[in-house]
């Protein structure tokens, strides 16, 4: 997935990576997609929880090796 910008949240936990994820986002314009990259197994779920919660939309996980990539477009 093209994304417009990155996050590098690997070796942050609960809540850390929403919390950058949520900061990063509001420095982002309307309609622009970001890409997460974290390591912290509850990611998975709190990702598109937020997403939900904030109105955001969330585009999906991808795992790699040893990480995964989440994907949000600004909505709000």
């Amino acid at each position: 997935m093209k994304a417009d910008e990155t996050l590098d949240a690997i070796d942050l936990f609960c809540p850390m990576p929403i919390v950058k994820t949520k900061i990063k986002l509001q420095e982002m314009e309307i309609g622009q997609v970001l890409e997460v990259l974290a390591d912290d197994d509850g990611f998975v779920k709190d990702l598109p929880a937020w997403c939900e919660k904030t109105g955001n939309e969330f585009l999906g996980i991808e795992k790699e090796a040893d990480f995964y990539k989440g994907y949000v477009r600004r909505l709000r």
